[in-house]
């Protein structure tokens, strides 16, 4: 149990850091915490905000920038190790905008071969080519008035960013095979892992299309750097892996210290799929001995 010096300690520093950047009800979870020298006991209480868990100094930060940028329509890009959140970023600031309750669409740019990414996005007429058996409108057309998530987005062609950024500087676009143009209304979010900059420098991407994506950016902290919210996270979704797999999984001390010494150079995906292996092999709770041995540094 944490002594009580420590926690007033702790308090003073949580009300200081509150009064400087306004944000006393962001910190209030973390301060509980503290108290119960615990997790929260349901995940009512868990700390986060937008569907994000997580109350270190880094995800604070990113809360604040969710909620001053989602109410306009720039556009932002999301950077990010993989496995890290980036699309749950991305729906956090669809739903917090006014374009809440029209479509979100998603495409990963790195798992669409470049031949079909045109015709994905912008749509094709019947016949356009091979295997076009009828119209189809393309995620621009589908999200009109919403907002439209590329992920990965270095990852695109460079003959797809030339038409990308026209799309972005005229508001409209053609479907593969028409010569007709579709007005579209969508706020565009892009993602990646990539330094797009130094992708710029070796011609890799454009640097136009660049500066239009990057109005706005979210640097989204790796895990690692996420001091305390491995523990709150590994909670958060033994009990989600509980619900999916139909039986009630715990946690003890001893798995959580293992989880808090890792790395995680996948991120959060990473940290997922760690638990839904072990809660595979673990009789009721997950102990130290259910993690991989990757995990425990045994390899």
């Amino acid at each position: 149990m944490t002594d009580s010096s420590s926690l007033e300690d702790r308090l003073a520093e949580l009300v200081a850091e509150a009064r400087e950047n306004d944000a006393l009800d962001r910190l209030r979870a973390r301060w509980q915490i503290l108290l119960r020298g615990s997790e929260p006991a349901d995940d009512s209480e868990l700390p986060g905000r937008f569907g994000l868990i997580g109350a270190s100094a880094p995800m604070l930060a990113v809360f604040e920038l969710i909620e001053r940028v989602a109410p306009s329509d720039v556009s932002v890009l999301i950077r990010g190790e993989t496995g890290s959140g980036k699309e749950l970023v991305a729906k956090a600031l669809h739903e917090q905008s006014r374009r809440k309750g029209k479509p979100f669409l998603a495409e990963n740019c790195a798992a669409v071969p470049a031949n079909l990414l045109e015709s994905e996005l912008f749509g094709h007429k019947r016949g356009s080519f091979t295997g076009a058996v009828a119209d189809r409108a393309g995620h621009f057309v589908a999200a009109d008035g919403g907002t439209l998530f590329l992920d990965e987005i270095g990852d695109m062609p460079l003959e797809m960013q030339a038409k990308l950024l026209r799309v972005l500087q005229e508001g409209e676009v053609r479907p593969v095979g028409s010569n007709k143009m579709i007005r579209v209304d969508v706020r565009i979010l892009a993602a990646t892992h990539r330094d797009l900059l130094a992708m710029c420098k070796t011609g890799a991407f454009r640097e136009d299309l660049y500066f239009r994506l990057n109005v706005v950016t979210i640097a989204l902290p790796p895990l690692r750097d996420r001091e305390g919210d491995v523990r709150t996270l590994a909670r958060f979704l033994v009990k989600s892996i509980s619900a999916e797999i139909g039986r009630e999984i715990g946690i003890d001390e001893d798995a959580l210290a293992a989880l808090e010494s890792w790395s995680w150079p996948g991120n959060v995906r990473e940290l997922e799929n760690e638990l839904r292996r072990a809660a595979v092999f673990a009789e009721g709770t997950i102990r130290r001995e259910d993690l991989s041995r990757r995990v425990l540094g045994a390899e």
